[in-house]
């Protein structure tokens, strides 16, 4: 069982040609809602490959609050330890422009996942085989879940992203670590490659396209992505994550793990949203065949 503990958006995405001056109004060409945060993105991204998933996070008392929870459902995840607060659910406001985007995240609900929270949740961490982590809840919670997870010998998969989150005191109690290449190099203050040797299999660090590395004790692997034609990369970092756990869970080794991941990373980019590309198991067994 793989528990998710971590943020639950919605994404309200606006695209314009013209991005407006302080104080102008200006026409928009899209808007659309999707279901985002990157705990729920990782969840999703493990249900559809065939694990077992349940979520401890929280939402409002909204229509977002309750179109995520049941999107959740829907995804076959556990929703039992998502809570609904007097707080609004959070949002990612993003602003298309020019092939580049403009976020604002206003957490809302997801600061609401505190200790006790977690408390109220253990039942769910004790049956875990993997809890995965990222850094849009409180930093305090973070502390808190690592501590227990510590204590039960229960393994973590900790996404430190925002990287300005991070704690360097953590690394010493997870078991995998998966920021990309500019994550990494905020995080730890030099190059990926130098900073991998001092993590041996622990240290995952992603690099988009080109795919990720790790160092295995010995050498430095360098597991190559899939080239494939990207339509939008949200989420190709939460897909990375949710299959990199279904995979490990599985009994995988690292590399056969990260191989695993790069692949689902590659089909999450080529349909639109965060969730939107994440793929189903038999897509990725059909695409890793294909390399054979």
């Amino acid at each position: 069982m793989i528990t998710v503990i971590g943020s639950i958006n919605m994404d309200i995405a606006i695209r314009t040609d013209v991005f407006p001056k302080q104080g102008e109004t200006v026409l928009g060409n899209l808007f659309t809602t999707i279901p985002g945060g990157k705990g729920a993105n990782q969840a999703v991204a493990a249900a559809r490959l065939g694990s077992q998933v349940q979520m401890v996070g929280a939402v409002g008392q909204d229509a977002f609050g309750n179109e995520l929870y049941f999107n959740l459902k829907n995804e076959n995840i556990n929703v039992g330890g998502i809570e609904k607060t007097n707080n609004s659910t959070g949002i990612a406001n993003i602003l298309l422009h020019d092939n580049d985007n403009r976020i604002i995240v206003v957490p809302g609900a997801n600061f609401d996942l505190d200790q006790q929270m977690i408390e109220r949740h253990m039942d769910l961490i004790k049956q875990s085989s993997l809890v995965i982590l990222q850094l849009e809840i409180p930093v305090e919670t973070i502390d808190f879940v690592l501590d227990v997870c510590v204590k039960l010998s229960i393994p973590v998969l900790l996404n430190p992203a925002p990287a300005a989150n991070y704690k360097p005191e953590w690394i010493e109690k997870v078991t995998y670590l998966t920021p990309n290449e500019t994550e990494c190099e905020q995080i730890f203050g030099t190059d990926y490659e130098t900073v991998l040797k001092q993590y041996p299999n622990k240290l995952i660090v992603t690099l988009g396209g080109e795919g990720a590395a790790y160092f295995d004790g010995t050498k430095l692997v360098n597991v190559p992505g899939y080239k494939t034609k990207a339509l939008d990369t949200t989420g190709a970092g939460d897909t990375f994550n949710g299959a990199f756990a279904h995979a490990i869970t599985a009994g995988k080794t690292i590399e056969a793990a990260v191989q695993f991941a790069n692949i689902a990373a590659s089909l999450s980019v080529e349909k639109f949203g965060a969730q939107g590309g994440m793929p189903q198991i038999e897509k990725v067994n059909e695409r890793l065949e294909g390399l054979k």
